[in-house]
């Protein structure tokens, strides 16, 4: 075999080899580059998480109190009116997070919820104003009743907030979502 034919067979390989590493290391860049994001992405879900989780508790704490009437209802509407404006934020903030494909709608359910717990921080908000002006007959049992009524949806959209925040830092696509009942999703 002639010099020049075993040199340009070895250059080929070379090159040849030196193409598959490249791409070997372009995929590999791409990996850690998806990794980071998805590290960065479940940082922010859990900070995001964290500080909803530490205004609707605060929230819901001093509400009970009113609707068990151990403060009166104007004790709260400042609370109220900061936590309601937080939710908006925390909303916008949530609405904004770029994170993998697979996890859209669950970052669109925490959207949800956090629009909930904003209408029945509201809610609260209408009662107690309510309350704080009328004392007995119909318009107060619509203030109970709206107080008790936001509660009840805030405290649960906390809870569902909780869930959704925790797929979304896990990484779960809505087929591997964990669910209140025990049961398989089917």
């Amino acid at each position: 075999m002639p010099d020049w034919l075993l040199v340009g067979a070895s250059l080929v390989a070379f090159l040849a080899l030196g193409v598959a590493f490249a791409a070997i290391l372009r995929r590999a860049s791409q990996v850690v580059a998806e990794t980071r994001d998805d590290e960065r992405f479940r940082r922010a879900v859990g900070d995001l998480a964290a500080r909803i989780d530490a205004t609707l508790g605060r929230v819901v704490v001093q509400v009970d109190q009113v609707r068990r009437h151990l403060v009166p209802a104007e004790a709260v509407t400042d609370e109220l009116t900061s936590a309601s404006a937080a939710m908006a934020e925390y909303l916008a903030e949530a609405a904004a997070l770029a994170g993998p494909a697979h996890v859209a709608e669950i970052r669109d359910s925490l959207v949800e919820e956090l629009a909930r717990a904003g209408r029945a921080l509201e809610m609260v908000h209408h009662g107690c104003e309510l309350l704080a002006v009328v004392r007995g007959g119909s318009r107060e049992l619509e203030a109970q009743t709206a107080i008790k009524r936001g509660y009840l949806n805030a405290l649960h959209a906390r809870e569902a907030l909780g869930r959704h925040a925790d797929d979304l830092a896990a990484g779960r696509s809505t087929d591997q979502r964990h669910w209140l009942s025990r049961r398989s999703p089917s």
